[in-house]
């Protein structure tokens, strides 16, 4: 098993969000019960979260790290309450005003919702949606980002605008017919690497197969139209919100391709490692957080599929062509080869499993 990856805290923005509470402009519930939404570990969370805190992540890795901080990690139960709902909301909009909407369910009456965000990460629009939603009661701003919170009664909070925000986390179909959701990775086109890839896909991969990365089920869906001679098929994704579009799309290829094929759709940190062996994997590997380039998290997706292959098992992936991939690829397997170079991208298969 790999040793996993762990990107940075985005320590400006958690630091920020507690700013209200060391300054004495808010105070923590007496009950110490809180809702962190989105919740990242950090120094600073470390230092003031207490046994009564609950985090919710859905991105594994995210998750993980969280729980290895000793902080309690899940969802709050149906109907449960807080005093205190925190959260970092994302940059994507729609992602965004869902996620207010549904702390907004959380939060207990009288309660209060406080938010941070990076001001070039949407910051301003944030503070807008959230006044527009429940009213603003403060704002302040720190480490280039801004702190927002409402302790809004249950009359201000505008209940019909709440409900056509939390609908806009809800599985829809893109113009190109296919189940994804606001905020994961080209939700709302068929990302142009990932294309190239399929493109790319031997009529001869069969056996066991897996799609590392695999987002709304793209790849694996296009696995299932063009390769007849798959057995079985594991799709693997890190962030929870992805796993309903993977199963709707992959069974509406299977319908399509009228094929009965046993389909895994797993939530599970690719970093960390595979549970099964496999004759082929897929993959359009990310090697960004955030706005930042990560190629070392491409290289950790290259390492757990190496180790998870067969010793003839090939592995093809797709990405940016100036990404620094080949050197792992050619320690780790007996033939590299390149089979597209195209729009900036650039596709490789390597077989032959080093042992």
């Amino acid at each position: 098993m790999s040793g996993g990856f762990v990107a940075d805290a985005p320590e400006a923005a958690l630091s920020t969000l507690f700013v209200p509470f060391d300054s004495g402009v808010l105070k923590l519930p007496a009950d110490a019960r809180v809702l962190f939404l989105r919740a990242r570990a950090g120094v600073r969370l470390r230092e003031i979260a207490q046994s009564g805190w609950l985090c919710e992540q859905g991105f594994l890795p995210f998750a993980g790290e969280l729980a290895r901080c000793g902080l309690r990690v899940g969802e709050p139960s149906p109907g449960e309450t807080y005093p205190l709902v925190l959260l970092l909301p994302p940059r994507q909009r729609d992602e965004a005003r869902a996620l207010f909407a549904r702390a907004l369910d959380r939060l207990a009456p009288g309660g209060t919702l406080v938010a941070s965000m990076a001001k070039a990460e949407g910051a301003k629009s944030g503070e807008a949606d959230l006044r527009q939603l429940a009213g603003v009661a403060g704002s302040l701003s720190k480490h280039h980002c801004r702190v927002f919170w409402a302790t809004p009664e249950a009359e201000a909070i505008d209940r019909a605008l709440q409900d056509a925000w939390r609908a806009l986390d809800a599985p829809r179909e893109t113009p190109e017919g296919w189940w994804s959701r606001p905020g994961l990775f080209a939700w709302d086109r068929v990302d142009r690497a990932s294309a190239l890839l399929a493109a790319h896909f031997p009529a001869d991969l069969g056996g066991r197969v897996a799609d590392l990365g695999a987002g709304y089920g793209y790849l694996a869906a296009q696995l299932i139209a063009r390769c007849p001679g798959i057995a079985a098929l594991d799709l693997y994704e890190a962030e929870a919100r992805a796993l309903e579009p993977a199963r709707r799309n992959t069974a509406n290829a299977l319908r399509a391709a009228g094929r009965d094929l046993p389909v895994g759709v797993h939530w599970h940190d690719v970093t960390r490692g595979l549970p099964q062996r496999y004759d082929a994997i897929v993959s359009n590997p990310p090697f960004h957080l955030g706005r930042a380039d990560l190629p070392e998290l491409g290289r950790a997706f290259i390492a757990s599929a190496a180790d998870a292959l067969a010793a003839a098992g090939r592995l093809l992936i797709v990405a940016n062509r100036h990404l620094p991939y080949e050197a792992l690829l050619g320690a780790r397997f007996a033939k590299v080869r390149q089979l597209a170079l195209q729009d900036g991208f650039k596709v490789i298969e390597a077989r032959g499993v080093r042992a």
